[in-house]
């Protein structure tokens, strides 16, 4: 989703309905589980894979034997989600499918799920591995272990064309009273409430195209998601706009995300080897060519490691 090579945006899965109050890349991984596999995570929570007794896990090790790994999907664009053509696609996908062929895996088989579910999934081993382009933070570090973030994010908002209420960051939504939307799980969120926004008063709705919607129609004077969301879905809009990108402030300072995939904690051989490749991509500027038809750019690609982010 380049330009010159930018594929049709096709909607992240949602109902389209709204909802008030806190509910992807949420600082509360799984906070909201529904659905079959959600269910199972939740019940299953604590039933964390063993390493049968092999130091790193064998997981690698039996990927390799079945020549299949299980990719836990949120149906949002453009980090992971079946395509109109009921094709599986998007920057994590597209991105473990290099890796794990080069680790001697050549098939992905996608498991979708609702995002809050999917680190519950992942423990109660619905799926391998989390390839949904997943924040990492140290909540969630908590839970799972990360590979090294394959891109890193700024914010930005969706608001009317010109921005007639002078909206560039959280503290402007504050100051000028805006009316505010974000998306169902968004670390965004937590942003916004640490910039003095009360938390009861953000529109909560399932992702951009619903926060675009919100904007163009009046309700919202803002919606708030990653730089790259929001410059992809008002593409087509005559009505909205997204602002310059900007990094929130948390306890004080500018904070930059990433996103990565995420493993089962006894699995760090499998996350380890992925890293070695990832590294590999990275080095070569294969990485760069992998994300950038999903409309990532180079300022999006990063050095940072999932151990400075697992710090916070």
């Amino acid at each position: 989703m380049a330009p010159g090579s930018r594929a049709a945006m096709v909607p992240p899965l949602g109902n389209g309905t709204e909802k008030r109050g806190p509910s992807r890349r949420s600082l509360l991984a799984g906070a909201s589980v529904f659905g079959t596999v959600g269910a199972l995570g939740a019940a299953g929570c604590s039933r964390v894979a063993t390493a049968a007794g092999t130091d790193g896990g064998d997981l690698l090790d039996r990927l390799k034997a079945q020549g299949v790994v299980r990719l836990g999907i949120a149906g949002e664009v453009p980090f992971g989600y079946i395509d109109r053509n009921g094709e599986l696609t998007g920057e994590a996908p597209e991105l473990a499918k290099a890796v794990f062929k080069r680790l001697g895996v050549d098939r992905v088989q996608p498991v979708p799920t609702e995002f809050g579910s999917l680190i519950p999934g992942l423990n109660s081993q619905q799926f391998d591995v989390v390839s949904a382009g997943m924040y990492i933070n140290p909540e969630r570090c908590a839970q799972v272990i990360f590979a090294d973030p394959d891109y890193q994010m700024l914010d930005a908002f969706i608001v009317r064309k010109g921005n007639p209420k002078g909206l560039h960051d959280y503290k402007d939504v504050v100051a000028k009273k805006a009316k505010f939307a974000t998306g169902t799980g968004y670390a965004e969120i937590q942003y916004a409430v640490e910039a003095g926004y009360k938390e009861s008063d953000i529109l909560i709705v399932p992702d951009q195209v619903a926060g675009l919607n919100a904007v163009e129609a009046g309700r919202v004077d803002a919606f708030a998601g990653t730089a790259l969301t929001t410059r992809e879905v008002v593409k087509k809009s005559g009505r909205a706009e997204s602002t310059k990108p900007f990094a929130p402030l948390v306890k004080g300072k500018p904070h930059v995300d990433g996103g990565g995939f995420a493993f089962r904690s006894p699995e760090t051989k499998l996350r380890d080897a992925f890293n070695v490749e990832l590294r590999k991509l990275k080095d070569s500027g294969e990485l760069f060519r992998i994300l950038q038809p999903f409309g990532f750019t180079k300022a999006e690609m990063t050095d940072m490691t999932a151990k400075e982010l697992c710090r916070g």
